[in-house]
């Protein structure tokens, strides 16, 4: 049967049919982007209009931050630093009797006068009350901790020791273990025990850290813990070989056993 094709028509070419194709993917790319927009723009209309019923919240927030900030910022300029310095300057001559102290110089008289001051100069005990909150404050407790504990005032030793406060590896276990030592002076074993466990276990090295497992573990040999002694004894043999510490020790874990 034959066909006829309608007057004037013609069929569309290949590439018309492709072109009208795309721009009808285009025309629903543009609605979805239209869409996000609109999305967007009702956002931040929103937005602006919690800023604008809230702006005196908001402005009022921000101001005091920045007033902490700059309140901080003027504090440490001009009262915290010139206080540090203030009290290092107070500190030499207290620092220097405590040294001769140590060094075995008329011992108690000079681990007083570290304590008390002398040559115009605040000791140890009203530096740490003047400038708490410094650093020199921090030490002060630490220094008249160790000069109490030196000239037998064991309760005096534990209240300073016990407001010294250090990231020091070193310091930060002498000063537990110092407390440690004031409570053994001072008849109290349990307590003495506790406080050379938790020397030897604050910022672990191979200074303070066998020093204080011995005194654990002797400690806990003369209280009848024979099976905690053998466990510090043993952490000494075992890891801190090298310490003077560890040359007695194999005795001990034989007494322990």
């Amino acid at each position: 049967m034959a066909t006829y094709s309608k007057r004037g028509y013609k069929a569309p070419k290949e590439k018309e049919v492709k072109d009208t194709v795309e721009n009808v993917i285009i025309d629903e790319k543009d609605s979805t982007t239209a869409g996000v927009f609109s999305t967007l723009d009702e956002t931040a209309s929103k937005t602006e209009a919690f800023v604008a019923k809230n702006q005196n919240w908001i402005i009022g927030v921000v101001g005091a931050v920045a007033i902490v900030t700059i309140g901080y910022l003027v504090y440490q300029k001009f009262i915290a630093e010139p206080k540090q310095l203030e009290a290092a300057d107070e500190m030499f001559v207290a620092q220097q009797n405590f040294q001769q102290a140590t060094d075995g110089i008329a011992s108690d008289s000079l681990y007083k006068l570290s304590l008390n001051g002398s040559e115009g100069k605040f000791g140890f005990i009203k530096i740490a009350e003047e400038y708490s909150g410094t650093d020199a404050g921090n030490l002060a407790n630490y220094y008249a901790g160790m000069a109490y504990l030196n000239t037998g005032k064991y309760a005096e030793a534990i209240d300073y020791l016990g407001k010294f406060k250090s990231e020091d590896i070193v310091l930060s276990g002498l000063a537990i273990g110092a407390m440690g030592d004031a409570y053994a002076e001072n008849n109290k074993p349990e307590e003495a025990l506790k406080n050379y466990v938790k020397a030897a276990e604050t910022n672990k090295n191979d200074f303070t850290t066998p020093r204080f497992l011995l005194k654990a573990g002797k400690t806990a040999l003369a209280l009848g813990k024979k099976e905690d002694a053998l466990k510090y004894f043993t952490d000494i043999k075992d890891n801190y070989e090298a310490s003077p510490e560890a040359s007695s020790v194999d005795v001990l874990i034989g007494l322990a056993q």
